[in-house]
């Protein structure tokens, strides 16, 4: 009686560390997901902070696909014959010192400094326009102001970090996904699955959600006066705290790992008896099925890689989501950044309705789609038609975000002349005309103010004005020569809102993506299945990697850094620094910039669809590895159903790795 309540103790303490695991992992990819959502976040934050151009940006985007891809092999072969639990609470630590190391760069510069001709001239009026006086502003020369510049070097901080970040997050998905595997009952595995799952959408929504909070809190906050600021979160000058959140990335990470270091290398499977014998017969038949499946790895891998290469439908389908990738990747990441441009929006305001808006079709999308597959049995051929012709209707619809467009902000010497009509705006330099003229006005200084014309001015005293009332951001210039107006002529900070039309656009713009969201996701499954089914069953974890090795070699390490040159393409103008150097772009062409954003990527998915009708004309022709000549056999349903549930695994893994990642 006593051994028999030991033993059930024994099993239920077992039981209990596998859900105290469950926990653990959830938090994991809680904490894994909001760092990445956070991080994607705030890439024009770090742009403005480093005054570097929007390709160096992408570049440090990539850096964390590149971290990743250093260690993923290691992983793969090696991370089951290692401690796994303590393997993933390393990866948590390294996450945390990633994030730790990204925000450094605050601590070890000087506060952040944006342009303006107003900053240390406020206490009198001599950045207004004073003609036939020579104009004295802030001083620019001086070897303390070119220390300062090399410090923006420190960007590298960043990049360094966000591959340590890569590097720390690659153990968590494929070693936690396993360990549940292995000790979990083969009914309850897609159940824990589907907890871990749940962490990898919790944790995007908090990561947009602190992303918005930071990026409306100045960069500097507590040891600067915010009174005495001239700018607001829409100016694109403001850098809000990005190196807060970072630090709160750092601490979940840390903390999420602590559970780990307490886990044992190995539990009892769930529903077996726990005692000496059974257990011991079962390690050394374990021992000796981890030494045959290590020999057949090395034995058999280039036989393998040998048949997926030759296997047409597979590699056309590695072919089209590096193709799709591309698009996607880059609308994901400089998303905010257009909804800044375009419509005018701040980065916090850009994130928020961004997390509001597409995370939530996103989500129910592959749920949907998920049991859409289950419920009505989706043949692989079905599963192709059903992902092409949805892809293809979301393709179509994506068309209507031409429409929902808003124009170039109205600057007098940028995009439009001083009188307010439209000019060419690459034709030179136009911005001093015959009432700034005289006021000896810098004309590389990028302090904008609006005019109660309507009419945007790079700087107070290029609009002419003389006289200011005010201080901080309440600042009001007045007797501006260049602001033609039937009143009084004044100007205030900032630039010009787009108006009420322009926000109606926004609106449209957001419906639109809900509805492309949804859609898309909906195709996600019946696409993924098409890859599990292509491939033979004992390939199948080699083409998953393989997939997921293209897809981010191919697409998310280059596709962020010519995807941000093209951006940089369109800046009309750009920062300029202490040292005369070029910093971060201040305002875009917004019609190139919008021909670019969505144009590129419609670009490149109407090319993905080329490889897609092949695939299938291929499967109308041709019979996969993975079906059975008479699949109505009983024999040959019960090994349906079992890739079935192999299968529906595979997918949580692929998705957790790249397909929710680069959506969210």
């Amino acid at each position: 009686m006593a051994e028999t309540e030991k033993i059930e103790t024994h099993r239920t303490r077992c039981i209990s560390k596998l859900k105290i695991f469950l926990l653990a992992i959830t938090l994991a990819f809680v904490s894994k997901t909001l760092s990445g959502s956070y991080m994607n976040s705030m890439l024009t934050q770090i742009e403005r902070q480093f005054n570097i151009p929007t390709s160096l940006v992408g570049f440090i985007n990539g850096s964390f696909e590149i971290g990743n891809l250093l260690l993923i092999i290691f992983v793969s072969y090696f991370g089951t014959k290692l401690h796994r639990p303590i393997m993933i609470g390393v990866g948590c630590v390294v996450m945390g010192v990633g994030c730790f190391l990204q925000s450094l760069p605050h601590f070890l510069m000087d506060r952040y400094e944006y342009e303006s001709i107003i900053l240390g001239n406020s206490s009198s009026n001599s950045f207004l326009c004073k003609e036939n006086e020579t104009q004295i502003f802030r001083p620019t020369e001086g070897p303390s102001d070119y220390v300062k510049e090399v410090k923006s070097l420190m960007w590298v901080y960043v990049l360094v970090g966000n591959m340590i970040r890569g590097i720390g997050e690659t153990p968590i998905m494929p070693l936690g996904i396993s360990y549940i595997e292995d000790f979990a009952k083969s009914e309850n595995s897609p159940l824990y699955i589907g907890f871990v799952e749940t962490g990898a959408i919790i944790g995007p929504l908090f990561g947009l959600l602190l992303a918005s909070f930071c990026a409306n809190v100045y960069v500097d906050i507590g040891s600067v006066n915010t009174d005495d600021l001239t700018i607001t979160p829409t100016d694109t000058r403001w850098v809000g705290a990005w190196w807060f959140g970072l630090l709160i990335c750092a601490g979940v990470n840390v903390l999420t790992a602590i559970p780990f270091f307490f886990l044992p290398k190995t539990l009892t499977k769930e529903g077996q008896k726990d005692n000496a014998d059974i257990k011991n017969d079962k390690e050394e038949k374990q021992i000796e099925e981890v030494k045959k499946k290590n020999d057949g790895i090395t034995k058999d891998f280039l036989p393998f890689m040998k048949s997926l290469f030759s296997n047409p439908v597979y590699m056309l389908f590695i072919l089209v989501s590096v193709i799709q990738f591309n698009a996607f990747v880059n609308m994901i990441f400089f998303m905010p950044k257009y909804l800044e441009q375009q419509y005018g929006k701040s980065t916090s305001d850009a994130v928020f309705l961004i997390g509001v808006y597409n995370l939530p079709p996103i989500c129910i999308g592959y749920i949907v789609g998920g049991l859409i597959m289950k419920k009505f049995k989706i043949t692989v051929k079905q599963a192709a038609h059903i992902g092409f012709w949805l892809s293809l209707s979301e393709f179509l619809i994506y068309f209507l975000c031409f429409l929902m467009i808003c124009d170039n902000s109205s600057v007098a010497g940028l995009t439009t002349s001083y009188e307010g009509t439209a000019q060419d705006l690459y034709a030179g330099n136009a911005i001093l005309t015959d009432c700034n003229m005289d006021c000896n006005c810098p004309t590389k200084i990028w302090d904008p103010v609006c005019g109660s014309n309507g009419l945007s001015y790079m700087s107070a005293c290029l609009a002419g004005c003389e006289t200011f009332v005010g201080t901080g951001i309440n600042m009001v210039f007045q007797n501006c020569s260049c602001i033609q107006t039937s009143g009084n002529s004044s100007a205030v900070l900032g630039l010009c809102g787009k108006g009420q039309d322009c926000s109606m656009m926004l609106q449209y713009f957001l419906i639109l993506s809900v509805i492309s969201s949804f859609i898309y996701s909906l195709s996600a499954i019946p696409g993924y299945m098409v890859l599990l089914r292509c491939i033979k069953p004992e390939e199948k974890s080699l083409g998953v990697g393989l997939h997921a090795f293209s897809t981010r070699g191919f697409a998310g390490i280059p596709a962020p850094i010519y995807f941000g040159a093209l951006m940089d393409s369109t800046c009309l103008h750009w920062a300029t620094l202490k040292s005369g150097e070029s910093g971060a772009c201040r305002i875009y062409d917004s019609t190139n910039f919008r021909y670019i954003y969505l144009g590129l990527p419609i670009a490149l998915r109407g090319l993905s669809f080329i490889p897609a009708i092949f695939i299938l004309i291929i499967l109308r022709k041709y019979r996969l590895p993975g079906e059975n000549a008479s699949s109505g056999t009983v024999e040959a349903k019960v090994i349906r159903k079992e890739n079935d549930c192999q299968e529906m695994d595979q997918i949580s893994k692929v998705l957790n790795n790249d397909e929710l990642k680069t959506k969210l």
